[in-house]
């Protein structure tokens, strides 16, 4: 984006850092909205502000904490929240876990989306912003490899929804979508749970990977929510998308 150009937005990305955040970063920016991202690592923030310019304002903060949700918006006054912070899962089938590895992705991806689902309700947030909830396929399928991964994942679908209703009870014109990205190896994350699985089917990685295709990429990703941040949509609703290397997929 040229220095003459101004943003029309501000957005949060968190999870902004790596992987599909950056990506959403990088699109959203790229078509003139100022990003607010948050994640725990201050120099791949820095190397992103370095490579984004002076329309990425990294944030190091811990995004599942509450009061970072309510700080930053209240601060920034966004209008378009992505929340795809999320842990890496501990891999293992399910007598292999502990509790602790089991609930990972409950206490990091589960609540930093209560915290700023609630956060940009209780503020709230202005009239036709948009927030996105990033979940993930396995909402839908299950990921036995994963411990509580994909109820996790399910429980962010669930607040999204709930959010929309208590929106419209409220008047308050929010828009909200949940996302559910597929399984790729093309992201830190991806890559551990293809491997995993290939090793449970018995195949190489390349093989597991090719039902995969066209492989989900963070530039698709950053592409297809910045896409979807252009849908007005209607205030008060509750959009479902699946999202695969071919795009996004809306649900019924």
């Amino acid at each position: 984006m040229s220095s003459s150009q101004q943003p029309q937005t501000t957005a949060v990305v968190t999870g902004a850092s790596r992987g599909f955040g950056l990506g959403i970063a990088a699109a959203l920016i790229d078509r003139g909205h100022r990003v607010v991202g948050v994640a725990r690592t201050a120099e791949a923030l820095a190397d992103l502000r370095r490579e984004l310019g002076v329309a990425f304002i990294p944030v190091v903060a811990d995004a599942a904490d509450a009061e970072t949700a309510r700080i930053l918006i209240e601060q920034y006054q966004p209008t378009l929240l992505v929340l795809n912070a999320g842990a890496t899962p501990v891999t293992g089938t399910v007598h292999e876990q502990s509790w602790e590895s089991f609930s990972r992705n409950w206490h990091v991806d589960t609540q930093h989306a209560f915290h700023w689902i609630r956060a940009a309700l209780r503020q709230p947030l202005a009239p036709d912003s948009l927030v996105v909830a990033m979940s993930s396929g396995a909402a839908l399928r299950g990921s036995p490899l994963s411990g509580g991964y994909a109820g996790a994942k399910a429980m962010i679908r669930f607040l999204a929804s709930y959010a929309a209703d208590e929106s419209r009870r409220a008047a308050l014109g929010i828009r909200f979508a949940t996302v559910l990205p597929q399984l790729t190896p093309a992201t830190e994350l991806g890559a551990a749970g293809v491997a995993a699985y290939a090793q449970r089917q018995g195949i190489d990685i390349a093989t597991f990977a090719t039902a995969l295709e066209p492989l989900l990429t963070p530039a698709t990703v950053g592409a297809e929510i910045a896409r979807l941040c252009q849908d007005t949509g209607n205030r008060d609703e509750h959009r479902v998308y699946e999202l695969t290397g071919h795009g996004l997929h809306a649900m019924a």
